[in-house]
């Protein structure tokens, strides 16, 4: 029982009450501090003090599921949500006590980061992991005997040149068995910009320089994660298309942003749900992603229905902590104590709104009940390494581009004898640095691949390349930088191989020539010389191919490369050409799959490899100014420019050859060529040859100019064979409705289908167009109105075919 008191004793009392948990009874005074009111429930308030006051202990409340959150955001301190908005990796927030709040950073080793943890709140530390390439933590942990190992899976650019959603889900599948086996919540994954600039650090995070390609394979990846009850993270939005400046402001048309930068994004959204998205670290028409209003929720939660929470990149940039938060920026990672503190004070000072810091920490709630650590799961961290090794083997093969392949050189028997010329038969690269680095318990090079494959290797030259690379590593002028987002060191000079090359010749069956690019930095963009081999690789390239064409043998090439490179000046000299990229832990056995026919090759480029670096639209001015990228090329991206002012590439968008043939027929549309809402093309494709394969099927559209000018033509959908025998044939059929068609109208903010006379042109490539079916618009049809944002704050030159 307590006694009428003075108010200042009053007040004590009342705090030692409420943060005890308890119920008080006959308090005398109209308001009381709200700080934990949600423990107590206060009865009888007179104005003359406390009578018959009982005091009952309650319970905090507890996060349960979706339906509790609102009580316990009511329940959580100023502090405990400044905690709670700023991620756990700095050894942890301490509260007013010094107690660490939830011991962060300290669950999973090497996994990219952690929330905070509000034990009495019953919130725990949800766990994020990189990456692109599967789940990266660390392979050894303190005082454990016990190696912790993941599978490396193929790249995002390697998925999309399966062209295969359903394998695409399979990768999903198995790369989220790993997370719950490892107790990882989040995968930081998939990346979705788009390649638009070819030389772009971090474009084996990406699928393609297509929106559409880009978001029908991040959907069926984002699906599959999410249907196994962990979630993903896409990333990074929007518009970091390039490395050279983090910070740099991308000044990109309203049109552009909607057509090409974001539309992955909208589709990933709208038909995957995605738990997160990651804001990127550039500004995007003159205001930080982190900071943009416009786009974190006037774009992504009004327009696309986004319902999970936007996380900072790993933010080491001074960035203004209440535009991030008023803009729509949940989370902030990596996390600092000084972010916490900044959020308590802006509070305080009234310059940012408690209740909009409420809103972002329901949101990030919202997908804590539905994670594996918040329903107790326990890891096992006892992955099924063999059963994700065959997944990746599989994407891997199925990834790999067939781009050569003279008087049928290739397939070869794995009988034959071989000698393998080129630094990366020693130095293996699977793919990517930084976030990529898995630590995959067996790493196939093309070597070991070949060899399990059958094939007779010339030993002694590939024990004089492993002499030869270790050597030079050894030297400084050659040597890496250390640590995670290090780099292994500067692209090698091949070795000198006029001593070997003509035994060589005369000794073995054929010349496999694998060309490698630098091994990179992470933390940049290639170099343009990267673009080009070498004057050593040329000399290499030109020593084999003398040397074994002389003997009536064939020479073979292996691209083990991040992205498109300059083949014109050299493809001539080899037979064949397999684009391997770098394709993760499998790279061997998935070549030696290749190469010996056991797997047709059936990928295909989601990226153009340009005749030259000088054939690029924005060549003669990357990476731009210090005051901003302006996006000069607008729409006309990769393929939509080679196409549309006719610059011939190497090889298109779409490209890739097969050990058969396949013929298309019976291209049609219905509703007898008048669109209502919505087309169906119809395509029959038949396996003319003699050998079983799959074709990936791709349908454009030609849109007619009319207010608006269009790209000669955009792939809308796609779709790839089963496995075909030859004779087979198989009905395809692809639905387009009115938003596949539209374009977007600036002065209108609004995606609109115009009147007149369109083609779908279905075909194997971007230029290898199969037949023609065309259909009418009567009228302009608006197909939907937007949010009237992300206009440029500046004038800039935009590119245009009139």
């Amino acid at each position: 029982m307590l006694k009428k008191m003075k108010k200042k004793r009053r007040q004590k009392a009342l705090a030692i009450a409420l943060a005890s948990g308890v119920v008080i009874s006959g308090l005398s005074f109209e308001s009381v501090i709200t700080e934990n009111s949600a423990s107590a429930q206060i009865h009888g308030i007179t104005k003359n003090g406390y009578k018959n006051v009982e005091v009952q202990q309650v319970s905090t409340p507890q996060l349960v599921d979706e339906a509790s959150i609102d009580s316990v955001v009511a329940e959580m301190t100023l502090q405990e949500k400044s905690f709670l908005v700023v991620g756990g990796n700095k050894g942890g927030l301490t509260d007013e006590n010094g107690e660490i709040i939830g011991g962060q950073a300290t669950k999973v080793p090497g996994a990219a980061g952690q929330t905070q943890a509000i034990p009495r709140l019953g919130i725990p530390a949800i766990v994020m992991a990189d990456g692109p390439m599967g789940v990266r933590i660390n392979a050894t942990r303190t005082n454990d005997d016990k190696t912790y190992y993941a599978t490396k899976f193929p790249s995002p650019t390697v998925l999309a040149s399966t062209w295969d959603t359903k394998l695409v889900k399979e990768v999903g599948g198995a790369t989220s068995d790993e997370m719950k086996a490892y107790g990882i919540d989040l995968l930081l994954a998939p990346g979705m910009n788009i390649q638009s600039y070819l030389l772009n650090g971090r474009n084996f995070e990406y699928f393609s320089e297509d929106p559409v390609v880009t978001g029908k394979m991040a959907t069926a990846f984002v699906n599959a994660v999410e249907d196994n009850g962990v979630g993903t993270t896409i990333k990074h939005f929007a518009a970091f298309n390039q490395r050279t400046n983090n910070n740099g402001n991308m000044v990109v048309s309203q049109r552009a942003l909607r057509e090409i930068y974001l539309k992955g994004f909208e589709m990933t959204v709208k038909e995957a749900d995605p738990w997160t998205i990651m804001d990127s670290y550039n500004q995007v028409n003159g205001t930080y992603a982190t900071e943009n209003k416009e786009l974190l929720t006037d774009v992504l939660r009004k327009d696309f229905g986004f319902t999970g929470f936007a996380m900072t990149d790993w933010e080491f940039g001074a960035r203004n902590i209440v535009k991030q938060v008023e803009a729509g920026t949940n989370l902030f990672m990596p996390g600092s104590a000084a972010q916490s503190q900044s959020i308590i004070d802006s509070v305080n000072n009234g310059s940012l709104d408690e209740a909009i810091l409420d809103r972002n920490v329901k949101e990030i709630l919202r997908i804590v009940v539905k994670t594996p650590t918040f329903k107790g799961a326990v890891a096992s961290n006892n992955p099924d390494l063999e059963a994700g090794a065959k997944v990746a083997r599989k994407a891997a093969a199925d990834g790999m581009v067939l781009l050569q392949n003279k008087k049928s050189a290739l397939p070869i028997q794995n009988n034959v004898s071989a000698s393998l010329f080129g630094v990366p038969i020693s130095e293996i690269n699977t793919g990517g640095r930084g976030s990529a680095l898995v630590n995959a318990q067996n790493q196939i090079g093309i070597t070991k691949g070949l060899k399990n494959a059958g094939f007779t290797l010339n030993e002694s030259l590939i024990e004089k390349y492993g002499e030869y690379v270790s050597d030079l590593r050894s030297q400084d002028a050659y040597k890496g930088t250390p640590g995670t987002f290090g780099s292994v060191g500067p692209k090698l000079p091949e070795m000198d191989i006029s001593e070997d090359v003509l035994e060589a010749a005369k000794n073995t069956d054929v010349g496999i020539v694998v060309i490698g690019t630098a091994p990179g930095s992470y933390a940049n963009d290639r170099a343009q010389e990267d673009f080009y081999l070498s004057e050593s690789q040329q000399e290499m390239v030109e020593n084999v191919s003398n040397a074994y064409r002389a003997k009536g043998k064939k020479v073979i090439a292996v691209l083990n490369v991040e992205g498109p490179i300059e083949v014109e000046s050299w493809k001539d000299r080899v037979d064949g050409i397999v684009l391997a990229w770098q394709p993760g832990q499998e790279l061997g056995n998935a070549v030696a799959d290749v190469l010996t026919g056991k797997v047709n090759p059936s990928g295909k480029l989601p990226q153009t490899f340009p005749v030259d670096y000088s054939d690029l639209p924005y060549a003669d001015r990357y990476p731009g100014s210090a005051s901003g990228f302006p996006y000069e090329e607008d729409i006309y991206v990769g393929y939509r420019y080679n196409s549309t002012f006719n610059v011939k590439p190497s090889y298109e968008f779409g490209f890739g050859l097969s050990y058969t043939t396949f013929d298309y027929s019976k291209v049609r549309v219905t509703n007898n060529g008048n669109f209502k809402n919505k087309i169906t093309v119809h395509a029959t494709v038949k396996n003319t040859g003699d050998t079983t394969g799959r074709e990936a099927v791709q349908v454009y559209v030609s849109a007619p100019d009319g207010k608006l000018e269009k790209p000669e033509l955009e792939l809308k959908t796609f779709a790839k064979t089963e496995n075909l025998r030859p004779g087979k044939k198989e009905n395809l059929k692809f639905e387009l409705d009115a938003k596949d068609l539209a374009s977007f109208n600036e002065d209108l903010s609004a995606w609109i289908v115009e009147k007149g006379s369109y083609e779908v042109r279905v075909g194997a490539s971007s230029e290898n167009i199969k037949d023609i079916a065309t259909f009418k618009v009567d009228k302009d049809i608006i197909v939907e109105k937007v949010s009237d944002v992300l206009e440029p704050q500046v004038e800039f030159e935009r590119l245009s075919k009139y």
